[in-house]
């Protein structure tokens, strides 16, 4: 039976995720300080490790390092809420498996650990190159994300891996015209809100160049008069944030499912 540390000062958050790792079949430890934490995992190296970044006393960061000194590949799952992007940023470059942020729905972070206890122990070096790619030469479709922000970016890139797409990710406007120049992809997920290049101009700039696959916008914005805009460049679908991970997967499966026909 493969083994989960849980390492969170939320007793609540601790039981929450303990009660449903546990009817997934996982065998689940959890404590509530960092230093238990270390002695935990040194004791019964855990297959795979949840922490979180903002604890009292000894942090998450620190209790990354000491794992990397004992086991530097072991896979850990960064619990985001609260930490700040210093913190987040510090945590990539100690290699961290994978980052899911609280609030999202518990399937993300169980599809998160079933991918992860499923593959060999391995280095995760942070990615030293602006574009996030997940999935081998023989995935499905191709699906760009377009993103600033890199955890909702990296969730939705292991979001739609999983489910056998071929994702990648990218932070601005600008980067994803040169993707799409290089390789286009089958479907573009775009944020509407990008600095630089908006989503806007980035769609426009699409069908300028006359791009043939799909396009999803995303989008925490109400202005009429935006939407309007974006809706008059024909993307196929504008949904709002936060996103609803059912509904995106059912409007990539449609674009994609049309695009074919």
């Amino acid at each position: 039976m493969i083994t989960i540390l849980i390492v969170d000062d939320d007793q609540m958050n601790c039981d929450l995720l303990q009660t449903v790792l546990t009817r997934h079949g996982y065998r689940v430890m959890t404590c509530t300080s960092g230093r238990e934490g270390l002695q935990l995992f040194r004791k019964h190296a855990p297959r795979i490790t949840l922490l979180d970044l903002r604890m009292p006393e000894m942090d998450g960061l620190t209790v990354l390092k000491e794992i990397r000194a004992t086991d530097p590949e072991a896979p850990v799952i960064i619990l985001g809420g609260g930490a700040t992007e210093v913190q987040e940023n510090q945590a990539r470059s100690l290699r961290v498996t994978d980052f899911v942020r609280r609030g999202l729905s518990l399937d993300i972070l169980v599809e998160a650990v079933h991918r992860v206890s499923q593959l060999p122990v391995r280095a995760n070096p942070a990615p030293s190159s602006p574009v996030t790619a997940v999935g081998g030469q023989d995935a499905g479709e191709s699906v760009l994300i377009v993103d600033d922000d890199p955890l909702i970016r990296d969730l939705l890139v292991q979001f739609l891996s999983v489910r056998g797409y071929r994702a990648f990710g990218v932070a601005d406007g600008h980067e994803a015209l040169r993707v799409v120049q290089e390789s286009a992809p089958d479907l573009i997920i775009l944020d509407m809100i990008l600095p630089g290049l908006s989503g806007i101009e980035v769609l426009q700039a699409l069908r300028d160049s006359e791009y043939p696959g799909g396009v999803i916008i995303m989008t925490g914005s109400h202005n009429e008069e935006m939407l309007e805009e974006a809706w008059a460049l024909g993307p196929q679908e504008i949904l709002g944030k936060p996103i609803a991970l059912d509904r995106l997967l059912t409007a990539v499966q449609l674009v994609l499912v049309c695009r074919e026909c």
